[in-house]
Parts: structure tokens; sequence; C-alpha cells
């Protein structure tokens, strides 16, 4: 395993962060339990989970899976998403934040929680509200770190100007949707993050599993998670059946070939490669799936195979971002 500083923080975390939404759901305690001993085993720190997993269920199971040797690992959780029926059991504000907190802490059998990050952006609470009761938290000592997770960049900016004005914990890391198939953070979600010397937390690193090497262009193979998704789920097949996501998928599987690793190695090597990662977020069903993602580190692919997989998944070019860059390269010539 290889490890790294999560963003402008001194947190050491494992290159690869164990993520559990599957515990509880598709994978029964005793798999979960075996997924967090082997991926200790193989030198994993990091582990990542939300109360908003099975409602609770996740966190109640990785408090478990890391009883005994909680000095062992980093753990993070995340809150926003409702986790009752009340008008208040969801959200940003300070008496769903401070709550929240409360029964992860319960749930998980842990006095602390190394990252607490809020779950997405929330429209109907000021930021410093948020800001202000994190901070609490933190000097309470029921929190370390603070991270944020599906947010823009325009909201990142606007948390570090409140923090900065009001004195409040800053957030040192973020957690976005991040692979080769979904790469237009890039555009300015990662600048912004960069700026701001946050640690990226990928999710989602293999796209709902396009990027395992399993998916044909006939269809999804039965019982895998993509095929069984609603038509209102975030990720569906037919948002994924797209020519260019199939000339990805063909690169990863040659260089896979030629490198003797696995397309899924490939694809979470490659995100390594990138600006301001810090740890892709791995999860399984299976044991042997997990096992499998550990080989990503402890190796790079060759520069040649980075650029082509570079070219094969950039992003479509958008207003105004292309035209600032192309209005860089005139302006001032061999500028980055």
């Amino acid at each position: 395993m290889e490890y790294v500083t999560l963003g402008r923080s001194g947190l050491v975390v494992s290159r690869l962060c164990l993520g559990t939404m599957t515990f509880g759901r598709e994978a029964d305690e005793a798999a979960s339990l075996a997924m967090v001993d082997g991926f200790m085993d193989a030198g994993g720190t990091f582990v990542d989970t939300a109360d908003v997993y099975g409602r609770g269920v996740s966190e109640e199971i990785t408090g478990r899976a890391i009883a005994g040797r909680r000095d062992q690992v980093v753990l993070a959780t995340k809150v926003r998403f409702a986790m009752g029926e009340g008008r208040n059991d969801l959200g940003l504000s300070r008496r769903h934040v401070v709550a929240a907190c409360e029964a992860s802490l319960r749930r998980l059998g842990t006095d602390w929680i190394d990252l607490y990050q809020v779950h997405m952006w929330d429209a109907l609470t000021p930021i410093e509200e948020t800001l202000a009761a994190l901070s609490d938290l933190v000097r309470q000592g029921k929190i370390r770190y603070i991270g944020a997770s599906n947010f823009a960049g325009w909201h990142l900016m606007g948390a570090e100007l409140a923090a900065a004005q009001h004195g409040f914990e800053r957030f040192v890391s973020l957690q976005p949707q991040y692979s080769l198939v979904e790469r237009r953070l890039e555009h300015e979600i990662g600048p912004a993050a960069q700026a701001l010397g946050l640690g990226l937390i990928p999710w989602a690193p293999l796209a709902q599993g396009m990027l395992t090497g399993k998916y044909e262009r006939s269809g999804p193979a039965a019982g895998t998670r993509i095929a069984e998704a609603s038509s209102e789920a975030v990720e569906t097949w037919e948002r994924r059946d797209l020519e260019r996501n199939w000339r990805i998928v063909d690169a990863v599987r040659e260089i896979a070939a030629r490198a003797g690793r696995t397309p899924s190695q490939v694809a979470i090597n490659w995100l390594l490669t990138r600006p301001g990662v810090a740890a892709p977020i791995v999860g399984a069903r299976r044991l042997e799936q997990l096992e499998d993602n550990l080989g990503a580190v402890g190796w790079r692919l060759a520069p040649e195979q980075v650029a082509r997989l570079d070219a094969a998944s950039a992003p479509e070019p958008v207003h105004p971002y292309d035209f600032i860059a192309e209005g860089q390269r005139r302006l001032r010539p061999g500028a980055p």
C-alpha cells in the first residue's frame, strides 16, 4: 500500500479508500467484515461510510468491523440526506448536523470521526451555519477534520471565503464523482479544489462497473449494479452506452492486457496520476472484487499509456473553459 497526506492537512491516509456503501445491502455482514479485514491486511487505513447508507446499517457494520483497532483506521462518514421523516431530519442545518454526528458516533461505536463530510450542498442552509456547527464539533473533539462531497466549484469557494471571514474550520477534502468516463469536474470543480489545497477522494472510479471490462456493447450482464438500476437512477445503462465510453473501455482493455493488469486496476491507477487525487474509493460486493482493486497500487502506468487514456477520455470542450484555454494559449504561448 502507498500513503499520502490528505489535501493541505497533515492527516496520512492510504492511497485507496475502502467504500462501505455495499455493507448490509449487496454484501452481508460476514462479507463486509471480511472485506475490512482484507483491506487492512493489505495496509489500507482509510475507510469511508455515510449515515444514509442503509439508513445507518453501513455505519453499524463498519463500527463492528474496526472494533478493537480503531486507532489503525482513518474513519470518514457523511451527513446531509434524510435519516427520518421529520422536516429537520435532513440537510445541513446546525440542528441536523449536530444530531446526525451524535447518531453516527453511536452507530460507529467510537468517540471521534476523523473526517466528517457534508454529503451534498444544501441550498436552504447558509454555509456559515453549517461551518459553525462543524467547527463546534471539532472543538468538542467529536470530529478531527471536515470535508465536502458533491459540491460545485463556487460552493467550495464560498465555503472557503466564509471560513476565512469567520475563523471557521476549512474543508481539507472533496469527494466527487471522477473516473475515465466522468471527467467533467476538470472544467472547474477540480481546479477549484486544487487552488484550495483539497485532497480529492473520487467516488465511482470504475463508473458503476463500466471500466471493469465486464460489460459488452450488447448490454450489461445480469446481476450487475447498472443492469439492476431503475430508470430514475443517477447512472443507467442508457447513460453509459455511448460510443465515447466504449472507446475508453477498448483502450483500458488493451492497456490492461499488455501490462498484465486487470481493467479495474488500470482505470484506478490512471486516477492516481491525476492532480490532487489522494485516494479513490474502492467499494465491492465480494472480497475477490476488493482484492482485484487493491492491485491498482504499487506500480505506475507508463507515460504513453497515460497519454492514450487521457486522449480517449478527454471531456467535451465546454464554454467558457475552452474559450479561456484558447485565449491563454494565444496570449501567453507556453503557459499551462
